[in-house]
């Protein structure tokens, strides 16, 4: 099981890795917001628990486990931020559902999930939602 902090570092790797041949610490040290060294770090306990494949100043390679797990951890973030934006949410989003990632449980994930397909699903209790919404001010 990862830490929060670990899930980030796979998650943005996992990001990356959709758009760049390479991913570099660098890379993932701008966009965490964090010191070099704390990447470093983070990518050996990946590569510990067999999420990624990575030697010091080497490439930064997902493995199955890895792509699989990371790409759980980007549909887990859309997925909330599809749900806060649904419940007409004043908040930012990107902000709020990685706030609330970490901390729900699979099940509760999945409620969330057969809630959001049931609002997408039924655009006129959507429509009476957002209306309801609005007179409440």
């Amino acid at each position: 099981m990862l830490t929060p902090s670990l899930e980030d570092y796979l998650e943005e790797i996992y990001r990356f890795s959709l758009s760049l041949n390479t991913v570099r610490v660098t890379d993932i040290s701008k966009r965490l917001k964090v010191a070099l060294p704390s990447v470093t770090k983070a990518l050996y306990k990946l590569r510990d628990q067999s999420y990624i494949k990575y030697e010091r100043y080497g490439e930064i390679k997902l493995t199955d486990k890895g792509n699989e797990f990371g790409s759980y951890l980007v549909t887990r973030n859309q997925l909330l931020q599809e749900f806060l934006a649904l419940i007409c949410s004043k908040c930012n989003f990107a902000v709020e559902a990685e706030a609330m990632e970490h901390y729900l449980s699979a099940a509760t994930i999945e409620a969330i999930k057969t809630l959001v397909e049931f609002i997408k699903s039924n655009p006129s209790w959507q429509q009476a939602f957002k209306d309801f919404m609005d007179l409440r001010g």
